[in-house]
């Protein structure tokens, strides 16, 4: 009987979960949470007699059954887990008694299920589904274990399975210490954030954070505005991430450095403009180039010459020998200007 309603339900199990995968996406997408995957999947008819052959008594009916929809969602992370936990409980009705918990059970050999399940229930709809949320590391144990163990019919000899749980301990020990270095990496931002917002430059030190922090703050703009005002011209905004190699190949080691390389290079770097676009009709500037002219300048008053501006556009546009015809064109701009 429960086979034949299981039938005649599918269509409903099917829309449920059509309507489980969307509600899942838009809400992950909506806080910012990115996952390994999502999963939706209904029960075969086939895996339903084999559940109900080993515990057909418990089930009265097939809304007895919480499994016959299952969504699992794969995390990188394990406080990612408790996120997307708290995230279910505002999208679905809980049925808390039938949940669980099973990274609370501290099993010694259950590294690979320490997934959280909830049984949950849709609006409008009388089956509930499950939905188990664990990390990626978690997942593929999982999987291994199972390739290795229940598929294969045998009963797995001490030795092995010994092994098995030596590595479940460390496989548990990455994926805390992923999560703690994430927490990590998280406060050292907000820590380089605050002292670049309160000027303390001198204690950040250059890398892609922190360079990053400082452009926030668009320290060039004063300079590209003097530039674009030569020939009237419009700004067009470009990336300047790629200015970090150079600005560490010019011994900027914290953002004090760089702040004081643009402060004593800044009055050159427009006069390099100037001669540069005074006799053009340029009305499109990069929001490069005031950067870009304080390398300059910086690379020719240390003198550099001709080979540290090929170094230089080598390291901004790669390898090619029109680098070369620009350093030398760039090189002949400059040098009436004695830098």
């Amino acid at each position: 009987m429960l086979l034949d309603e299981y039938r005649e339900s599918r269509p409903v199990f099917e829309k449920m979960q059509v309507e489980v995968n969307r509600i899942l996406r838009e809400a992950l997408e909506r806080n910012g949470l990115i996952v390994t995957a999502i999963e939706t999947r209904i029960k075969t008819e086939q895996s339903l007699a084999g559940k109900l052959a080993l515990k057909g008594s418990k089930y009265a009916t097939l809304s007895d059954i919480t499994d016959i929809l299952g969504a699992r969602i794969i995390t990188f992370y394990t406080d990612d887990v408790d996120r997307i936990a708290a995230m279910a409980e505002q999208l679905f009705e809980i049925d808390w008694t039938n949940s669980v918990d099973k990274r609370k059970l501290h099993q010694l050999d259950s590294f690979g299920y320490n997934s959280l399940h909830y049984i949950c229930r849709l609006p409008g709809y009388d089956y509930r589904f499950e939905l188990q949320l664990r990390t990626t590391l978690q997942h593929a144990w999982a999987a291994i274990n199972h390739d290795n163990g229940y598929k294969s019919g045998v009963e797995i000899p001490r030795e092995y399975m010994r092994r098995m749980n030596r590595l479940a301990g460390m496989l548990e020990m990455a994926d805390d210490e992923f999560s703690r270095i994430r927490m990590e990496i998280n406060d050292y931002r907000r820590r380089v954030q605050h002292l670049v917002q309160n000027g303390q430059l001198d204690d950040v030190q250059l890398d892609g954070d922190a360079f990053r922090s400082y452009l926030n703050a668009r320290p060039f703009d004063k300079l590209n505005r003097r530039i674009a005002a030569i020939n009237q011209a419009e700004i067009q905004e470009m990336d300047l991430m790629p200015y970090l190699k150079v600005l560490k190949a010019l011994d900027c080691h914290t953002l004090g450095d760089v702040s004081r390389l643009r402060n004593r290079y800044e009055e050159d770097a427009y006069r390099l403009a100037r001669h540069q676009l005074g006799n053009t009709d340029l009305d499109i500037i990069s929001s490069a180039v005031g950067l870009q002219n304080i390398c300059i300048v910086c690379i020719l008053s240390q003198g550099g010459g001709k080979i540290g501006l090929i170094r230089l556009f080598n390291a901004l546009n790669g390898q090619n020998s029109q680098n070369e015809v620009l350093a030398e064109l760039t090189y002949e701009q400059a040098k009436n200007l004695q830098l």
